[in-house]
């Protein structure tokens, strides 16, 4: 039997305009959390963006302490030396991740590990569910794209299994979402096109993800298909991230640019955390851990050559792809929109820096095989593809990426 319902998730609070971090210490007393655990990484502890934050909580009403280990991309071997130095810290009440989506994926994760322990590898892909409510967690986000901060997700690269990895669970979402746009307004313009192209992958992939009425009623998943509340949220994303990323990335103190990208960034990942992303994200993971290519690089390259593989699919949202990133003539043929489509995101990658070929980032025709073994394997995502993979039709695709 087919599934009939659908339910949407999300934070329990979320807080996004500039300036918004002064309103820290209100939440913290809000929900009476006094011993703060601050996760970031050196980069964000070098700049006053650590110090803005912290001297928020600097009335003595606050225990802080603060851990500035975390790193991008971040390992297994450097999450559970972090886990070895922390987990004897007493009576945490809340722990904020402050920084990019990997601080705030590294955040989440030791919140899972400080209160249940074990190690990362034992959640690999939903392997086994988190047993319940992690350290309450608060997400200060810094770069506008992962959408960590309101999204179930948290990335690890297994360096020893050449693997980047997804912890999924309702339990890694955090309590709060804190947004202010100006801690963006630093941010290098190659970090914000990274960022900005992930978070209109995450939009599109969520919007043409598989339905959920194509779903059998048994499966129980975090990724459920494309909802209608989800499908209205991530429409709103792309168009939001459409009109903005190249903005955002050529004039990077345009602060009203920077708070539409925050905007989309967090549209895209209250949409996805419900809907799921697809192929990309599932070909990302064995391909990032045979390059040392950020995340939001490998996902904006392979973002057009993925949208024109699942395009049949769903003529009607293909046309509402088409109309928000292209726009136009409306009398083409539905080929002619597809490539059209296909044409405008490779433009767009392009036009913000991030290289168009699997071949410019190390990616040789001999690994092709084992990219797509390991992308089949991934089933939170393989299942969540609108269009079934087979070996076939990934060779294509990732050849013409090559």
């Amino acid at each position: 039997m087919t599934r009939k319902t659908w339910e949407f998730f999300g934070s329990h609070q979320i807080v996004f305009g500039s300036g918004a971090v002064g309103q820290l210490p209100e939440i913290l007393n809000k929900y009476q959390y006094q011993k703060v655990l601050v996760i970031t990484d050196r980069g964000i502890a070098g700049t006053p963006i650590l110090q803005k934050v912290i001297s928020t909580l600097n009335n003595g009403e606050f225990d802080v302490k603060v851990f500035d280990r975390a790193m991008p991309e971040p390992t297994l071997t450097a999450i559970l030396d972090a886990y070895q130095q922390l987990k004897e810290v007493d009576d945490l009440d809340v722990i904020i991740g402050l920084g990019g989506g990997s601080s705030i994926d590294f955040a989440k994760i030791i919140s899972l590990l400080i209160k249940y322990g074990g190690s990362p590898r034992d959640y690999y892909n939903g392997k086994t569910a988190v047993p319940g409510d992690v350290i309450p967690l608060i997400a200060i986000p810094t770069t506008a794209g992962t959408g960590s901060e309101v999204t179930t997700v948290a990335v690890i690269n297994d360096e020893e299994l050449k693997l980047k990895v997804g912890l999924t669970d309702i339990h890694l979402r955090p309590k709060i979402a804190l947004l202010d746009s100006e801690l963006t307004l630093g941010l290098p313009s190659y970090v914000t096109a990274c960022s900005g192209i992930d978070a209109l992958a995450h939009a599109i992939e969520a919007y043409t993800a598989k339905p959920f009425y194509a779903f059998n009623s048994d499966e129980k998943a975090v990724f459920q298909g494309a909802i209608p509340i989800a499908d209205q949220l991530a429409l709103n994303a792309i168009e939001v991230i459409a009109e903005n990323l190249e903005l955002a990335v050529h004039q990077g103190l345009n602060i009203q640019a920077r708070e539409k990208m925050l905007l989309g960034s967090l549209l895209a990942g209250m949409s996805f955390s419900n809907s799921g992303t697809a192929l990309a994200h599932a070909l990302a993971y064995p391909i990032g851990g045979r390059t040392k290519s950020p995340h939001g690089e490998i996902i904006g390259l392979l973002l057009p050559y993925v949208v024109k593989y699942n395009a049949r699919m769903d003529l009607q949202k293909t046309s509402k792809l088409y109309d928000i990133l292209v726009g136009g003539e409306k009398e083409l043929t539905i080929d002619e929109k597809i490539e059209a489509l296909y044409e405008r995101l490779l433009a767009l990658v392009d036009h913000i820096g991030i290289p168009t070929k699997l071949a410019m980032i190390g990616i040789k025709e001999h690994q092709i095989v084992e990219i797509i073994e390991e992308t089949m394997q991934i089933d939170r995502l393989a299942r969540n593809n609108p269009r079934a993979l087979t070996k076939q039709g990934l060779c294509q695709l990732l050849t013409d990426a090559l």
